[in-house]
Parts: structure tokens; C-alpha cells; sequence
């Protein structure tokens, strides 16, 4: 029975139910059918219709009822409703509150409430101070003055960080001046306005209107300042800089002091409308100020983009395009926005919006000094010492290759994290609070871990190449073999690929990837190659074996494949020769059936010399003994290993005879010998008389007519051709 009436009772004070015990006008049924519908849909619903038992048994028994929380509804329609919703009451406040400002600014203006002479007390004991105050810190400005002078005239053509410390220190003085006169303003105001030692109300606030405005003044004049180039903090002319600072420090100064003073003592001694309406009309001078300024520096702006595109890449350059295009329209938008949020709610939205736009200030600001300190370095390129440089002469132009696209990557991060602070400052995306999460926290560390992996796999790369490059420079210590060319260049291609595979694969699975997938993968697309690619799997086996047998080497003169020439490159599946002519070949060792190497152990320069059938063979013979007597005495004994193998006699023709003679020579050095034995063996020919075989005619005169024909008499014209 208790249980009934309980349920009566929190039936009843539903306002629906309430209202349908009596009778109601037909304007107030819609109400009613709707709370009798939300009852009905409390009931339906099983964890609602548990809290509502639950209340009602608490309701039954006397006790206290504990709020129980239920699972918000994240359907895409109700998220929608409940967004349309709080949009439209926004919506209707705003405009509420816009009525009430221009009701209390129209109250302002016709004098109700208000009491001129109370305020007119307020504004003497005000102007006073205010007048001393303004005295000493126009007199400590002369001061500060000169001395940021003698300041600027130190640090001129300076360092950079010496020019930071005067800009400093001058920022420290014009801190200083303002405190100064700040604390002279208080003992004025202890001292001479109302009782000895006691301030009153309004000066105080207009001591604190004081430090607050002029400080962030100090702020301005720091970061522009517009009397001294060698002190100010950003990169712009004498003009703009008088120019920003003239009218950011107008709208501080009439924003500060009238929401800090004027709104304040209007309030407490006229009314609060006069004093709303003064904030409405200050408050729309200062936005129609900004927008003014916008349009004024809508086109100095894009050009100063533009400019800056110029000298940035593709991608960069439309960004900054496509922001000097519309940024004076975000700027009054924004401007705009912030007036009808004040407006609204200026005791919390307000302050929300400054707020956000100094945090996005600031991670602008850090971000931009960050990229360009990045693009600095980039620019300016990385120098090695010299010692470092004719050791290893490839890892300068290596580091060149690799510094500037990890700074690039470095500069998109900036860009991310400058992206993520706007939009934690604007509350479009807690990223504080998902990486405070376990689920933040997992994904942060496995992208930090491929990273690191991925850095650490470069760092592997450099180093082993470098070492590579150190063993083959010839300048550095002993020089390399040829055959450790080959397999030091075979090993770093071969931990190239390793370290891609490996790297790849372990950053992968950092990051979530299930690599078994990927490694099965790779198996099977192995044997589909092995199958389907026999020539290439043909090329690397006759590779391997190849280099196992140690054939041939970087530098050596074969013959492979119909081709001869110097060994250039040799990898595991193919060679590159380059032959005689400068012509490249890369012969796939798939066609090689057998490797001719010139070059191996020991040479030979065979020389074959043919002279004429009638020479005498002992003085050929002595003619070669005494060329190659010229070679030994020549700077080519040193590659020469052997006596000459004089080898004589070798072919007789009907009109030459063929002598043979060999020189073993260094291998691969048997080419510049041989040449030389040849130039000095036939000049020893021409100086002796010994002939080479040619080519002779000889001409037989006729002693009578030819058989067969008559003679000449009796042919016509006398056997002459006719004209």
C-alpha cells in the first residue's frame, strides 16, 4: 500500500500529471500529452524504469535517494537533437541579452537612475590621481627613453643573443618604470586623496586599470618596438611596427580602462545599465577598430605572403596563397564572433574565447619560430671537419640526402602538434585527456617506438655505409683489393635491403601491424617468383657461385658474354662492364657461359711481326732483342716479370714470314709495354731496312700485236675511238 501511494505521489509531481488533475485550457494539453508521453517512455525502457523503482522504493522505505547515472544516448539523431537544441537556446539568449543591452543602453541615455553629482565626487578624487599618475610615468618614460637608447647603440651589429639580452633588458626597464609609477600613484593616493592612509575604492581601481594596461603595453613595445630596430623581437619596418603598435595599444588602453574603471565606478555610483551600455559601445568600438585595421592591411598582408611563397616549396607556397587570400575574412569573422559571444555570455564565453586565442597565439607563434629555425638549418646545410671529410668524402653529400627530409618530417610534427593545441585551446579535441588514457598512452608509445626504430635503422645505414666507404678510400690507409671492393660493396647492398626488411617489419609490428600475415606473404610471393621468374632465380644462383669461385672483381679487364671490358659493378645477379669505347654493359649472369679474366695473376703481350719473305730472320730476331732492351731501360721494368720469350719463326707465306716474341708482364699491365716494345720495334725496322710484306704490281710492256686481233691498221680510224 505504501509502495501505491509512493508511486501516486512521484507520479503527481511530474508537471504534466499535476496539471491534468484540474481542468486546463487547450493551449496547455501539448504539455501535458508530452510529459505523459515521457512518463510512458521512462516505463518502456529497462534501465530507466529500474531507476525509477529504485527511487520509488527509496521514496517507500524514507530513504535518501542516490542520483544513479545512466549511459548517455550516442545515437547520430539524438546527438544532432541535442546539438540543434543548445544552438537554438544559444541563439535565443543572444538575442535576449542583445535587447537587453540596447533597453539599458537607452535607460543610459535618458538619465534614469542616475545620480551625476555622486559621480562627479568619484571622478575628482579619480582625475587626481590619475593626473600625478600620468605625470611620473610620462617623466620615467624620458628616462626610459635614454636609457633603451644607449641600450640600442650597444648591441648594435651584435650577435643575435646580444641584441636579445638588450631587447631584455630594455623590456626589464620599461617593467620597471611602470611599477614605479604604480607605487608612486599608491602613496598619492594613501596620502592625499580622502583619510591619511586609506585608499579609496575607485583609486585603487584605477591603480590596478594602471599596472594591468600598461604592462601589457610594455608587452607591445617589447615585442615591436618601433624607436629602436636593434631591439625589437620581429622582423617588420619602422612603419608597420609605429603603425601595430599605435592602435593595439589604443584598443588595450580603451578596453582595459573602461572594463577595469570606468564600467565598474559607472555601476556602483550611477546604475548598471549605463554601465552595460558603455561596456556595449566601447566594447563595438574596439571590434569596428579591428575591422578597420583588417581591411586597411588586407592587401600589404597577401603580398608579404606572396613574397614568403616565393622562396617556399610547392606545397607551402599555395598554403600561403590560399591564407593571403582569405585571411581578412577569417579575421573579421572572428572579430564579428567575438562580439556576439560577448554579447551572450560574457561571463563565460567571454573569457573562453580570449583565452583560446592567446593559447593559438602562442602555439602559432612557437611553431612558426620552430620551422623557421628548422628551415634555417636546412638552408644553411651541414659541414663536416675536414679530417672527417677526406676520410670519408660520400658522408657529407649521405647526411645531405638524409637531414633534410627527417627535418622535413620534423616540421610536419610541429605542424601536427601545433594543429592538436589549437584545437585542445578551442576544446574541439581533448588530446591532454586521450593521451592521459590508456588507449592515448598505448598509441603514443608504439609510434614512438617505430620511430625510434626507424631512426636507429637510418643511423645502422650511415654508419655501415661510412665504414664501407672508409675501408675502400685508398687515401686513408692501406688501399683495398679488388676482390675486397667487391664483397664490401656486395655486403653493404645486401644489409641495405636486410636492414629494410627488418626495420620495416618491427615498425610495422610497434604500431599494431600482424606481421605473420606479411612474413607468410613473403613466402608465398618467394615461391611464386621462384616459379615465375626462372631467369632471375638463374641469375642470382650463377651469381652466388660466381662470386664463391672469385672469377672476377671490381676493376678487372674480362670478357663476358661477347663483351669486353672493365669490370665496373658487380652485383648478385648481373655485371656492368664498360668496354673500349666508353659503351656500358650490363650483362644479367643468366647469359654468361664462361668468363674470360685479362687480368688474373700474370700477363702476357704477345707480339707477332710479319716481314717480308727475303728478310734475313737472325737480324728480325736481334731488331726484337733490342726493342725490348728499350723497354727494360723505360719506366715500364718495373712490369715487366720476365725475360723476353722470343719465340722466332712461327709461319711462312709465299711473300711474308711471321716471328713470334711474348713479354710477361704485371697483370693487367701488359698493354702499355707492349705498346711501347711495338713503337720502338719499327723504328728499329725503318732504321735497319727490314721490309713488311706489301702489295706489288708490275707492269709488263707488250713486244707485238695481241693473238687473236688485227692490227691496228686495219681497224677503223685506226683502232682510235671516235670523237
Amino acid at each position: 500500500m505504501r509502495l501505491l501511494i509512493a508511486l501516486l505521489l512521484v507520479v503527481l509531481s511530474l508537471p504534466g500529471v499535476a496539471m491534468a488533475q484540474v481542468p486546463v485550457p487547450a493551449e496547455t494539453a501539448a504539455p501535458a500529452d508530452a510529459s505523459i508521453d515521457e512518463l510512458i517512455r521512462i516505463i518502456e525502457n529497462d534501465d530507466t524504469r529500474a531507476v525509477l523503482l529504485e527511487r520509488l522504493r527509496q521514496t517507500a522505505t524514507g530513504e535518501t535517494a542516490t542520483p544513479v547515472e545512466t549511459a548517455p544516448d550516442l545515437s547520430i539523431a539524438r546527438q544532432l537533437a541535442e546539438y540543434t537544441r543548445r544552438s537554438a537556446e544559444g541563439v535565443s539568449s543572444t538575442l535576449r541579452a542583445v535587447g537587453q543591452v540596447f533597453s539599458d543602453l537607452g535607460k543610459g541615455f535618458g538619465g534614469e537612475g542616475a545620480d551625476l553629482s555622486a559621480l562627479g565626487d568619484v571622478a575628482i578624487g579619480v582625475l587626481i590621481v590619475g593626473a600625478a599618475l600620468l605625470a611620473s610615468f610620462l617623466g620615467l618614460r624620458v628616462i626610459v627613453i635614454w636609457l633603451q637608447r644607449r641600450i640600442a647603440a650597444r648591441v648594435a651589429g651584435r650577435r643575435w643573443y646580444m641584441r636579445l639580452a638588450g631587447a631584455l633588458a630594455a623590456a626589464a626597464i620599461d617593467v620597471g618604470s611602470v611599477v614605479l609609477a604604480w607605487a608612486l600613484g599608491n602613496v598619492l593616493a594613501l596620502s592625499v586623496t580622502g583619510t591619511p592612509g586609506s585608499m579609496g575604492i575607485n583609486q585603487s581601481l584605477l591603480l590596478n586599470a594602471f599596472l594591468l594596461v600598461e604592462l601589457s603595453k610594455v608587452v607591445l613595445r617589447a615585442v615591436l618596438q618601433p624607436r629602436f630596430e636593434t631591439l625589437r623581437l620581429v622582423p617588420v619596418s619602422d612603419t608597420n611596427a609605429a603603425y601595430w603598435l599605435f592602435w593595439l595599444a589604443r584598443i588595450v588602453s580603451l578596453l582595459g580602462y573602461t572594463f577595469m574603471l570606468v564600467s565598474p565606478v559607472i555601476a556602483a555610483n550611477l546604475s548598471a545599465g549605463i554601465a552595460a551600455a558603455v561596456q556595449v559601445l566601447v566594447m563595438a568600438t574596439a571590434v569596428t577598430i579591428g575591422i578597420v585595421i583588417v581591411l586597411q592591411c588586407k592587401e600589404g598582408v597577401r603580398a608579404w605572403l606572396g613574397r614568403m611563397a616565393e622562396r617556399r616549396s610547392t606545397g607551402a607556397a599555395q598554403a600561403l596563397l590560399l591564407i593571403g587570400r582569405i585571411w581578412h575574412i577569417v579575421a573579421i569573422t572572428y572579430l564579428v564572433a567575438l562580439l556576439i559571444v560577448w554579447f551572450a555570455n560574457p561571463d563565460r564565453a567571454l573569457p573562453f574565447m580570449l583565452g583560446a586565442t592567446v593559447q593559438t597565439a602562442i602555439a602559432i607563434l612557437v611553431g612558426m619560430l620552430v620551422v623557421m629555425f628548422i628551415s634555417r638549418f636546412v638552408d644553411a646545410g651541414l659541414h663536416l671537419p675536414k679530417d672527417i671529410s677526406q676520410k670519408l668524402p660520400l658522408l657529407e653529400k649521405r647526411l645531405h640526402a638524409f637531414v633534410p627530409r627527417v627535418m622535413g618530417i620534423v616540421r610536419w610534427i610541429v605542424i601536427a602538434g601545433v594543429v592538436l593545441a589549437v584545437a585542445q585551446a578551442w576544446a574541439l579535441f581533448d588530446f591532454v585527456g586521450w593521451i592521459s588514457s590508456d588507449r592515448g598512452q598505448q598509441v603514443a608509445v608504439s609510434v614512438i617506438s617505430a620511430a625510434l626504430i626507424i631512426l636507429v635503422c637510418i643511423l645502422l645505414y650511415v654508419a655501415v655505409a661510412s665504414w664501407v666507404e672508409y675501408r675502400l678510400n685508398n687515401t686513408t690507409g692501406v688501399a683495398a683489393t679488388n676482390r675486397e671492393k667487391t664483397l664490401l660493396n656486395l655486403f653493404k647492398n645486401a644489409f641495405t635491403i636486410a636492414l629494410v626488411v627488418f626495420g620495416l617489419m618491427l615498425a610495422l609490428a610497434q604500431i599494431g601491424v600482424n606481421i605473420a600475415p606479411l612474413l607468410a606473404g613473403a613466402g608465398v610471393l618467394g615461391l611464386a617468383i621462384g616459379f615465375g621468374a626462372q631467369k632471375l632465380v638463374q641469375d642470382i644462383i650463377t651469381g652466388i657461385f660466381i662470386q664463391f669461385e672469385n672469377v672476377m672483381n671490381e676493376g678487372d679487364v674480362v670478357e663476358a658474354a661477347g663483351k669486353s671490358g672493365v669490370v665496373e659493378k658487380l652485383t648478385i645477379r648481373s655485371v656492368t662492364i664498360r668496354d673500349m669505347t666508353g659503351t656500358v654493359h650490363l650483362i644479367p649472369f643468366s647469359s654468361v657461359d664462361q668468363v674470360s679474366n685479362m687480368v688474373r695473376g700474370f700477363s702476357f703481350y704477345i707480339a707477332e711481326v710479319e716481314v717480308a719473305y727475303d728478310s734475313d730472320i737472325e737480324e728480325v730476331k736481334q731488331a726484337m732483342r733490342d726493342a725490348f732492351a728499350m723497354v727494360m731501360d723505360s719506366e715500364h721494368k718495373d712490369v715487366v716479370l720476365d725475360d723476353l720469350d722470343l719465340q722466332g719463326l712461327i709461319a711462312i707465306t709465299p711473300a711474308s714470314m711471321s716471328l713470334r716474341a711474348r713479354i710477361k708482364t704485371l697483370a693487367g699491365k701488359q698493354w702499355g709495354a707492349g705498346r711501347y716494345f711495338s713503337e720502338k720495334l719499327m723504328r728499329l725496322f725503318a732504321e735497319r731496312g727490314i721490309q713488311v710484306p706489301t702489295q706489288s704490281v708490275r707492269y709488263v710492256e707488250g713486244r707485238g700485236p695481241m693473238r687473236g686481233l688485227p692490227p691496228a691498221a686495219d681497224l677503223p680510224n685506226g683502232g682510235e675511238e671516235p670523237a
